[in-house]
């Protein structure tokens, strides 16, 4: 109820920043008649509508059960090393500065850095309404091609990093966790997060028995808050299991047969011989890499909502 709530106001207060732009718009227009030196202004609050304008076509596409939630992200890089673990680093700071960008707030809960570069894994959540709905279009394999700042060879390489996104669950009736299900380990966290994280066995590390999913929280401040938010990454990620169950029964009724490979990237990011970030599944291209890479990846999400509504 809340987050309906919420979701009601932002779409008032968008409708409301609409129609003042609209109304500014058309009095610029009749002004410039009169004052040519005005339609410079003109054309900046008109190219603001028509950002908001986007934004707002891009909401209304949100229309699954669970896409007004946050969300919880995982990267991982692929095989390669140091190649795909700096790559998993640039595209968690990619969607660090988009949720930024978009007024949501990241926290995380769990980061495994390399001592020479890039990140082993990191999970985090993603807040604020809508995050899922916009975010579930990154799902999937990105692949990155590039000359190597690590190769002294300066040859091309490409690597692989796995991004998987899930909602956050709010109904704890959606998924019922028996306590003899799970195996619970507590270790001494390492990396970031102030010196507290390394005095006690504060990190938390749960296996569900029957399913093998292992969840794992360490950035928060003690054992029972990782503890508790460890619990929630577990339901989320258990009640998308069951989903994922639902879909390949369908599947199985419809005769589909849906390939899963760590090739079949969703996504490609070149930097070299050429500037391009290609989207595999709606052939949406954009050059300004830098701009994709700072958190720009709109176009992206909007055309992956767009075909999803199709």
């Amino acid at each position: 109820m809340t987050q309906q709530v919420a979701g009601i106001k932002e779409q008032l207060l968008q409708f409301n920043n609409l129609s003042e732009k609209a109304e500014e718009v058309e009095v610029l227009l009749e002004l410039i008649e009169e004052e040519e030196s005005l339609e410079k202004e003109a054309e900046t609050v008109f190219k603001s509508l028509k950002e908001e304008l986007d934004q707002v076509e891009m909401s209304v596409l949100l229309a699954g059960p669970y896409d007004k939630n946050n969300a919880i992200l995982s990267v991982h890089p692929g095989a390669g090393g140091t190649e795909s673990q700096d790559w998993a680093e640039m595209l968690f700071r990619l969607y660090q500065r988009w949720a930024e960008r978009s007024g949501y707030k990241v926290e995380i809960l769990d980061l495994l850095t390399d001592d020479e570069a890039g990140i082993k894994s990191v999970t985090f959540f993603v807040k604020g309404l809508n995050a899922f709905g916009y975010l579930r279009a990154e799902k999937g394999v990105h692949r990155l091609v590039r000359i190597s700042p690590f190769d002294t060879s300066g040859r091309r390489h490409t690597s692989f990093a796995s991004v998987d996104v899930i909602p956050e669950i709010d109904q704890d009736d959606q998924v019922e966790i028996d306590e003899g299900d799970l195996k619970i380990d507590t270790y001494r966290a390492g990396g970031a997060g102030g010196q507290h994280v390394n005095k006690t066995d504060s990190a938390v590390r749960i296996t569900h028995l029957p399913t093998g999913t292992v969840v794992q929280c360490q950035n928060q401040r003690s054992q029972h808050s990782n503890r508790l938010v460890a619990l929630k990454l577990l339901k989320a990620k258990l009640f998308e299991l069951k989903l994922r169950e639902q879909e390949a029964e369908m599947d199985a009724l419809r005769g589909e047969q849906k390939e899963i490979a760590w090739g079949s990237q969703i996504r490609s990011y070149i930097l070299h011989p050429y500037s391009l970030v290609k989207d595999h599944r709606t052939n949406v291209e954009v050059g300004n890499v830098d701009a994709v890479m700072d958190g720009k990846i709109e176009p992206f999400i909007y055309a992956f909502l767009q075909q999803q509504a199709r």
